[in-house]
């Protein structure tokens, strides 16, 4: 079984959630547009000044996705 792991966008300021929210829809087209696959995209809010995107892939991609998207991070997703 691949493991699965998450590729994170950090954003920070005023406008992270909003800013956070728009990459995840340029996540998924990325993925629609290159026809690879993913498990799960979309955003997190950590504080009111800090929001993130994110796409989870499992292990087999990942290495596509950094080199074409170059996240800020990268963690095993446990769910």
């Amino acid at each position: 079984m691949s493991r699965k792991i998450k590729l994170i966008w950090d954003f920070h300021g005023p406008e992270a959630e909003k800013i956070a929210e728009h990459h995840a829809i340029h996540l998924r087209e990325f993925s629609e547009k290159e026809e690879l696959p993913f498990l799960k995209a979309g955003t997190e809010t950590v504080s009111e000044s800090h929001s993130l995107a994110y796409i989870t892939v499992n292990e087999e991609h990942m290495i596509t996705y950094r080199d074409a998207l170059i996240p800020k991070r990268a963690v095993l997703d446990k769910s």
